[in-house]
C-alpha cells in the first residue's frame, strides 16, 4: 500500500513540476481564448488531488509541520479568503480594466516583465474584450510576509458572444520596496517558494473552488457549439494578426537598415540598380496555404469556403489592404494576399486596364442608385477606419438588427455619412450601418 501512495506521489509531483515553468510566465496575461487549456492545467491538479485523497495519502489534509521535498519549509492548512485584502482587490480590478482597455503601460507597471510578443497579444485580445462584468478575488497567505496566493474569478463578456465565459487564474502577489503590491512572474522563485504554492494549490478549498469553475466551463462548451467555434475562431485570428505585426515590425527594421541614399550601411557601397523589366499583370493566382474564402475584404466578413494548397484562381483585382478579389464559383470574392501567389502573368499593354475599374463602376452606379436626401453627399470609393469597437446595424438605429462588431482599426468601405449621425457603408455585400462617432 506504501508503495502505491509513493508511485501516486511521485506521479503528482512529476507533473507538478511540468507545470511549474506554465505556471509563472503563462499566467501573466489572462487570454480568455484560452479557456480550453486554463481548465485542463485546473482540472489536472483537481484530479492529482482527488487521486491522493482517495488512496488514504494525508499529505493535503496535514500538511502542517510536514517536510517538503527534503526542504526545510512547512506549508499549513491555509484558509482562502475572499476580498480580505483592498490593496490587492484594487490591483485586481486596475489590471483587469487595463486588459478591457489594451493599456499596456498600466499592464507592465502592475506585472512585471511583459515581452514584445505579450504586450502585442494583450493589445490584439483587448479589440474583442468587452468587459469583465464578475470579478471575485480569493487570497491565501504566501511562503513570505507581503506576499499572497491570488485566485481571480472571471467571467468575461466578448462583443460577438452573448454570454459570459466562466474562468480562474491564479497569482503569486508580492510587495515593492514602496509598499504596493505587483504580479510576481520572475519564474526565478527558490524551492521553498515553489513547493509552498505547489501545496497550497492542492488543499481542499482551491480544489473545490477550481473544480467549481472547470465545471461550469466545460458544461458551457458541451452545450453551446457556438461558443466552441467561437474560441477556436477567436484563436486563430489573435495569433495571426500578431504574427503579422511582428512580420511587419521585422520587415521594418530590415528596411532601416538601408539609408535614403540607397547605400547598404553594412557594405556602404550604392546598391546596384536592375534594369527594367517589362511590366506584366498577373491574371492568375494559386493559394500557398489552406486559407479562407471571404465575401468581402475583412475578416468578419462570411465565409465562402477554404482554399486548398495549390488551388487556382483568376485574380480580378489586389487590393492595398492586403486583401486579393478572385473569381470564385462566379462570383467576386476575398482571400488575404499573403496566402496566393502568382501561378499565370502576362506582359502589360496599353490595352490593360485596372482590374477593379469594372467593380468601381458597379460600385459608382449602385451609390448613385442610393444616395437620398441626407445633408452630406455620398463619399463613394472610399473608406473610413473604425476608432472604436461599434456594432454594424441593419438600419440607422440603436434598435437596428446587429449584422457584426466592427473592430479598431478596421476599415469598412463607406456609401455616405449621414446628418442623422449614422455612416451608411457596404458589409458583406449588403447596406449597413455604424454610428458617425466610433469611425474616421
Amino acid at each position: 500500500m506504501n508503495t502505491s501512495n509513493n508511485n501516486i506521489q511521485d506521479f503528482i509531483r512529476a507533473k507538478l513540476e511540468i507545470l511549474k515553468n506554465w505556471l509563472f510566465r503563462y499566467s501573466r496575461i489572462i487570454m480568455p481564448i484560452v479557456l480550453v487549456l486554463c481548465v485542463a492545467v485546473t482540472v489536472a491538479i483537481a484530479v492529482s488531488a482527488s487521486r491522493r485523497k482517495d488512496t488514504g495519502e494525508e499529505t493535503v489534509e496535514t500538511t502542517e509541520g510536514i517536510d517538503i521535498a527534503n526542504v526545510d519549509v512547512t506549508v499549513p492548512e491555509v484558509p482562502m479568503e475572499k476580498d480580505a485584502i483592498p490593496e490587492i482587490n484594487e490591483l485586481v480590478h486596475t489590471y483587469y480594466q487595463a486588459m478591457v482597455e489594451g493599456d499596456t503601460d498600466t499592464m507592465g507597471k502592475l506585472m512585471y516583465k511583459l515581452d514584445d510578443t505579450e504586450i502585442l497579444r494583450a493589445k490584439e485580445t483587448s479589440k474583442y474584450l468587452e468587459s469583465y462584468p464578475t470579478l471575485e478575488v480569493y487570497t491565501k497567505a504566501g511562503p513570505k510576509e507581503d506576499t499572497y496566493m491570488v485566485y481571480v474569478y472571471t467571467e468575461v463578456k466578448f462583443y460577438d458572444y452573448d454570454k459570459p465565459i466562466p474562468g480562474l487564474t491564479t497569482y503569486y502577489v508580492c510587495r515593492n520596496e514602496d509598499g504596493d503590491y505587483y504580479f510576481n512572474v520572475d519564474g526565478e522563485e527558490d524551492d521553498d517558494i515553489l513547493n509552498y504554492i505547489r501545496e497550497l494549490n492542492l488543499q481542499d478549498d482551491y480544489v473545490d473552488l477550481n473544480n467549481k469553475v472547470a465545471a461550469a466551463y466545460n458544461d458551457m462548451v458541451a452545450e453551446d457549439e457556438e461558443l466552441r467555434n467561437f474560441i477556436i475562431d477567436l484563436n486563430e485570428k489573435i495569433d495571426k494578426n500578431v504574427g503579422e505585426t511582428l512580420a511587419r515590425e521585422e520587415a521594418g527594421e530590415t528596411a532601416a537598415q538601408t539609408d535614403e541614399t540607397g547605400e547598404d550601411e553594412e557594405s556602404g557601397q550604392p546598391e546596384e540598380t536592375e534594369p527594367e523589366e517589362p511590366a506584366v499583370v498577373v491574371t492568375k493566382v494559386k493559394a500557398t496555404d489552406v486559407v479562407n474564402i471571404r465575401s468581402s475584404d475583412s475578416e468578419t466578413a462570411d465565409k465562402l469556403g477554404k482554399a486548398a494548397v495549390g488551388e487556382e484562381f483568376s485574380l480580378l483585382e489586389e487590393r492595398a489592404n492586403g486583401w486579393s478579389m478572385i473569381d470564385y464559383n462566379g462570383r467576386n470574392a476575398f482571400i488575404k494576399s499573403e496566402y496566393l501567389e502568382a501561378s499565370e502573368t502576362k506582359e502589360a499593354d496599353a490595352g490593360d486596364t485596372d482590374t477593379g475599374e469594372a467593380e468601381d463602376r458597379d460600385t459608382a452606379k449602385e451609390e448613385t442608385e442610393q444616395k437620398d436626401n441626407s445633408d452630406t453627399a455620398s463619399t463613394g470609393g472610399q473608406t473610413v477606419t473604425v476608432k472604436e469597437n461599434v456594432r454594424i446595424r441593419a438600419s440607422a438605429s440603436e434598435d437596428g438588427q446587429k449584422l457584426g462588431t466592427a473592430y479598431v482599426g478596421e476599415k469598412l468601405e463607406i456609401i455616405m455619412k449621414q446628418a442623422d449621425g449614422w455612416t451608411k457603408i457596404k458589409y458583406n455585400g449588403k447596406t449597413a450601418y455604424v454610428k458617425s462617432d466610433y469611425v474616421e
